[in-house]
């Protein structure tokens, strides 16, 4: 199997920086046993594990600890549901229509050669980005299943404490068909619509951020806001929780991003201190902002700042140069900042636990911002016929591409849900709090 790309490289060293690993498979398995580069799929694999722990219990946590105690469990059980549930979709049919040939629909859909992982074996090699090395294909496929898992679990933090479970099943169902394999497709499989533009996503800032994130405001819009918001006290229940959430999540990330160049070479080292140092200027100026702005530094800025910055040097892992992502990282916490505080509370929208604020603006911010940070002026890596207005313009493209596709893709969803199941939980529910309404257990016992 051969990477197709059309981008020309433009150092040696950082030769495979040049697109996130989308390698364009064969439906038919060519052994290629004697290439797979162990070193490179031992890395793969960690990679994977690193970021289904971000899905759990890293999600898990990180959300739980934000709602109020009567909803954690209710939130542990959503995202455990949705790993579980895509897990399987995905190997059933998300696989094939995310990394195959869609024929006709191609630039938007791949096809079903692979459903249940028809001729995937053992034997059968995923190119990487240097020529002649492999890794196996099952690896790719694992890989990029953590990342079906955990897109859509970021989105339910927009509707916590008020979604019907399910609601929750029907729609996830729905949307990782609908919505996140067709983007999957354009954005990182060959002769997908935005691949072909030439879009630069190393490892999810329009896949999975802006696609979750603005699938999630959507989502809060339609369903409404909590009883008694804006009236009554909803402060996280276990900031503690929160932090240890906060905390596993920035570990997995090295792996949803340095693996995402599917090797373990230079560019690796370079998406991993990326992803070092971009959360770490966003938490510096999140704090300094709200500080400034509140008075005190909170603990919760903190964290909502590294996870902006995370975010936004997702795109960019493998293009920006580390100080490049220390500024996007600086500029990312601020900006966030201001959504999360400024411009949810004087459009009043119940956010709950702020996915657009942090994923589709910080998503935004630097998908966009990888377009300017690749420049080699600016310490990035660099492409042939590089021009940045160029650069920017396809990235702002994709950008919109996919807010449309998933915004209106989802509002259409739920609408159709609703109509099936319903949304929302009763009133009664609601106050009584979704641990004992719908699971029938509590997170804690006094």
């Amino acid at each position: 199997m051969k990477l197709a790309s059309k981008w020309l490289r433009a150092t040696p060293v950082l030769a495979i920086a040049s697109l996130m690993a989308t390698p364009a498979f064969a439906d038919t398995c060519e052994d290629v046993t004697a290439q797979i580069n162990k070193g490179d799929t031992t890395w793969m694999l960690i990679s994977s594990a690193l970021v289904l722990m971000m899905s759990i219990p890293a999600l898990a946590l990180f959300y739980g600890g934000l709602v109020r105690t009567k909803n954690m469990l209710s939130v542990l059980s959503q995202v455990f549901m949705i790993v579980s549930l895509v897990a399987v979709i995905w190997v059933v049919y998300g696989y094939s229509l995310s990394f195959t040939d869609g024929g006709s629909a191609n630039a938007f859909i791949g096809g079903f050669s692979k459903a249940f992982l028809a001729g995937v074996l053992p034997t059968c090699g995923a190119a990487t980005f240097s020529d002649g090395v492999f890794i196996p294909e099952q690896a790719f496929v694992v890989f990029q299943m953590t990342f079906a898992c955990i897109t859509p679990a970021l989105i339910i933090g927009s509707f916590a404490e008020r979604f019907k479970f399910s609601a929750l099943v029907l729609f996830i169902i729905l949307w990782v068909t609908f919505i996140y394999f067709p983007v999957a497709h354009m954005v990182w499989s060959t002769g997908g619509l935005a691949f072909d533009w030439g879009t630069l996503d190393f490892a999810g800032g329009t896949v999975v951020h802006i696609n979750a994130g603005i699938a999630g405001m959507v989502g809060c819009l339609m369903i409404g806001k909590r009883a008694g918001y804006g009236k009554e006290i909803m402060a996280p229940h276990s900031l503690t929780m929160t932090l240890i959430g906060a905390s596993l999540l920035w570990v997995g990330w090295f792996g949803f991003n340095a693996g995402s160049n599917l090797e373990a070479n230079g560019v690796t080292a370079l998406a991993f201190l990326n992803t070092f140092v971009a959360p770490a200027a966003a938490a510096l100026s999140w704090l300094f902002a709200e500080w400034a702005v509140k008075g005190k530094p909170s603990l919760l800025g903190m964290v909502s700042g590294a996870v902006a910055g995370l975010v936004a040097v997702t795109p960019a892992a493998g293009f920006a140069g580390p100080m490049g992502s220390v500024v996007l990282g600086l500029v990312t916490g601020v900006v966030c900042f201001f959504f999360c505080s400024k411009v949810k509370n004087a459009f009043g929208y119940d956010d709950s636990l702020d996915v657009f604020g942090v994923h589709c603006i910080g998503g935004i911010v630097g998908a966009i911002g990888t377009g300017i940070l690749v420049s080699p002026d600016l310490g990035g890596v660099g492409l042939d016929d590089y021009s940045m207005a160029g650069q920017v313009w396809t990235q702002f493209k994709a950008v919109i591409l996919t807010l449309v596709w998933s915004g209106v893709g989802s509002a259409i969803l739920y609408k159709i849900v609703d109509l099936i199941v319903g949304l929302r939980v009763t009133p009664e529910q609601e106050l009584e709090g979704l641990d004992i309404s719908t699971h029938g257990e509590r997170a804690y016992h006094s």
